[in-house]
Formats: C-alpha cells, structure tokens, sequence
C-alpha cells in the first residue's frame, strides 16, 4: 500500500505566512482608503469655509442668502436669497428655491466650487453622504456645514482634526443617524462617537 505524505512542518508554516501578508495587505489597504476619505471630508470642510468667504468678500453676502443673485446670473434656476444675514432651509433640502440648495448654484456661478451651473444640487461627501449648509444645528450658531453618512471612524477622526473629538461639544458635533442623510437636530447631541462597524453619523462644524 502507497503510503500518504502530508504537509511537513516547514510547508504548512510557509502557508501561514502568505496567509498572514495576505491579510495584513487587505487590512493596511482598508487603512489607507479610510485615511482618505478621512483627508477629503477635512478639506471639504476646508474649501467650503473658503469659498464662503471669497464669496462674501467679492459680494458682500452670502451665497444662497444673496438677494441681487438673479442680477449676476441668467440661469432659470438661480433664484435670489432674502438677504436676511441667514441660511434659510436645511442641508438636506431637496427644494430647489431653498436658500440651503441655492448656496450651491450661487458658488457655482461665481466659481468658486465646481459642478453644474444650472443645478442646484448638493455634492456628496466621500462617504456617499449629502455635503450641505444650514443657519444652526446640534446647539451650534450661525452658518454650519454638515457632511452625512459618516462611519463612527471618520466622523471622530474629523471631530479631533478640528476640535476635541467630543460629539456633544465644541465647534464640530455628531449626531447618530437614524437612516441615511438624516435631518440634524437643533440641541446638542447627548452621546459621543462609538464606532461599532454599523454607526453612521452627521457631522456638522461651525464656517
């Protein structure tokens, strides 16, 4: 009879080591993809912020909140602000005339972000998460912008890249979403960031 030869010692431990590089390489290249998308949602928070003030500065209003829009652009779908010093509307709004989307086409008009001139739509954030701005939410004041979708990962990293890290404080705050794109509350939110594979979360910072 023909006897067996199994794997030697030697062989099976080669095997563990492919098997170890193999899921060591798709774990640092999940890594690397969350580092990203971490470093393009904190420069959209960035542009935005500039953009606003190289708009006020050149019109001395906000965009969206402009009321002499319609005079600079000819476009159907511009339509002006009231002028009022606020953002009405909220970030989510999937009403055209809201303030809140005109932010977008007013920007636009005047180049200071990219995208269609004839669209008042906002862009998606790199987690597939609606990018937007509104007059105060989650116990903040004034302009915020809000990026949604956020895993618990981002949304912290964001938080302790430009303020404290802490969700229910600060010039940066999360909300736990519910569903996808969740409007934001107008209190402060009462828990912080837990990040347990499945939590999405709104993020929202003072401009």
């Amino acid at each position: 009879m023909k006897q067996q030869r199994g794997f030697t010692l030697v062989e099976i431990a080669v095997v563990l080591v492919i098997i170890g590089l193999l899921l060591g390489g798709v774990l640092k290249g999940q890594e690397l993809i969350t580092q990203a998308k971490i470093k393009n949602v904190a420069n959209d928070f960035n542009g935005l912020a500039s953009a606003v003030y190289s708009y006020q500065d050149r019109y001395r209003a906000l965009p969206g909140d402009d009321s002499r829009a319609k005079t600079r652009w000819t476009q159907a779908a511009v339509a002006n602000g009231d002028g009022n010093g606020q953002i009405g509307g909220n970030y989510n709004s999937t009403t055209d005339t809201d303030e809140a989307r005109q932010f977008w086409l007013h920007l636009r008009n005047a180049g200071f972000v990219g995208g269609s001139t004839d669209s008042a739509e906002q862009p998606l954030n790199a987690s597939g998460g609606l990018l937007g701005v509104q007059n105060g939410g989650l116990g903040l004041a004034g302009m915020v912008i809000c990026s949604a979708n956020l895993p618990a990962k981002i949304a912290n990293a964001i938080d302790a890249q430009f303020d404290d890290g802490d969700a229910t404080k600060g010039s940066v705050r999360g909300m736990k979403q519910a569903g996808s794109n969740d409007s934001v509350a107008a209190d402060p939110p009462t828990t912080t960031y837990v990040d347990n594979g499945s939590n999405l979360y709104v993020v929202c910072k003072n401009v």
